[in-house]
């Protein structure tokens, strides 16, 4: 029986509820395959709004991505604005961006109504600048107020240096936006909050087969059936070979996390604050204090396998690149999961069958994004609201199988070298 992986957040996550399996066969309007937060979220809007939902997990609920990673709930996509204002144009790329705005101030306000125990923690985030170009930074600031109405602040390195104590960063980039959390807790609260409102969640159900034609669709698993009108599909980099039109649309790319020993006092000789940091490299670091004075850090991608070797070590050089004065600081955990990237780096939302819709394709950003396209598509479906229609011009492109993979990871390489020159 599939459990959580020995990750900071499941070692401290509150009791969760244990979901049964699914047996024999049940009715419902939609039916949802994932647990994770695309597939949660999207159950709980559709559970406000009247429509019973049955959600199926072949795991436990937030096994995946959902439950292990950075805990960064901020606005924007993984491809990144420059391509959404390319792709969209000025008036529907302000409308998407618009709409990860609300979905971040929907996630804090669900923490608040249901008691959820996400810990949040209200500082925003500070993008530390990892080349001496201020003017580099400025522009940005530029363009983002220009074209997405975000108002950012330009903190030179004196400034920094009274949160952040390294000679790494040449100033920062602070967002008042965003905040951060335990995505494990919140999972699991959504989960309770989608069961209180009659939801039914089964967990280790992996899904075997679906009959999908028709107006009657079936999702069949190694215990059980589910009749629904409605099929939901929101899986990411444990996708696997499910439905092809959508596995071959996600790239599965693990991405990696660790957590140091408790600091105490001394945590105030890297970090003196409680924001959330990412550092202006294509190939970043992202991390954040905790709340009993660890740190959690993240970095580096690749796109064969999820637990290598070394990897405590590995990720350890990384922070001693930032701030060496906690060399003989220990790492006490550290972990892999997978990400679902598609070729556009952009959420997916759409039908592939009358009444068979996906939401997928998170890319790394999916604390924010995951709660907008369950608003979207709940309404679409429940409402019949269009707006989901934004996210047209990012489809199902093919990601290239094998020769894309190694593609993929030949131009990361490309761009790790690149961050070095410049940095």
């Amino acid at each position: 029986m599939a459990q959580h992986i020995n990750s900071y957040y499941a070692q401290t996550a509150t009791p969760g509820i244990d979901y049964p399996a699914l047996a024999g066969k049940i009715e419902t309007d939609i039916c949802i395959v994932g647990g994770g937060l695309a597939g949660l979220s999207a159950g709980l809007s559709l559970a406000e709004r009247g429509r019973s939902v049955v959600v199926v997990e072949a795991n436990k609920v937030g096994w995946g991505a959902s439950g292990r990673n950075g805990g960064f709930v901020s606005p924007g996509f993984s491809g990144g604005a420059e391509r959404v204002l390319k792709t969209s144009g000025p008036r529907d790329a302000r409308a998407l961006w618009d709409l990860t705005r609300d979905a971040v101030k929907l996630i804090r306000s669900r923490i608040d109504r249901y008691a959820i125990p996400a810990q949040p923690v209200d500082s925003g985030m500070v993008g530390g600048w990892w080349r001496d170009d201020p003017a580099e930074a400025r522009a940005e600031m530029k363009f983002m107020t220009e074209n997405f109405g975000v108002e950012l602040e330009w903190w030179p390195k004196e400034k920094l240096r009274q949160f952040l104590i390294t000679d790494r960063y040449h100033g920062g980039l602070y967002r008042n936006e965003g905040f951060h959390f335990h995505p494990l807790n919140y999972a699991r609260g959504v989960a309770k909050t989608l069961a209180g409102k009659g939801g039914k969640l089964f967990e280790q159900s992996r899904v075997t087969g679906l009959e999908l034609k028709g107006a009657v669709k079936r999702v069949k698993t190694e215990g059980g059936e589910v009749v629904a009108k409605t099929v939901l599909i929101c899986c990411g980099g444990y996708i696997r070979d499910l439905e092809p039109r959508l596995s071959r649309a996600l790239k599965p790319v693990a991405t990696y996390v660790m957590v140091t020993e408790p600091l105490g006092e001394r945590l105030k000789t890297a970090i003196n604050c409680n924001y959330a940091v990412y550092d202006s490299r294509f190939d970043f670091d992202y991390y954040r204090p905790l709340p009993d004075t660890r740190i959690l850090w993240g970095g580096g991608v690749t796109m064969f396998g999820e637990d290598p070797p070394r990897l405590a070590r590995w990720l350890r050089k990384r922070m001693l690149a930032v701030y060496p004065q906690l060399a003989d600081v220990k790492v006490e955990l550290a972990w892999g999961g997978l990400m679902g990237y598609p070729a556009h780096k952009m959420p997916q939302l759409g039908e592939i069958e009358t009444n068979v819709w996906y939401c997928m394709g998170y890319g790394g950003h999916g604390m924010g994004t995951t709660a907008m396209t369950g608003e979207l598509v709940a309404s679409a479906i429940v409402e019949g609201d269009k707006r989901w229609e934004l996210l047209r011009p990012y489809g199902l492109q093919w990601t290239g199988g094998f020769p894309g993979t190694v593609y993929g990871q030949l131009v990361y390489w490309q761009a790790q070298f690149k961050d070095w020159i410049r940095g």
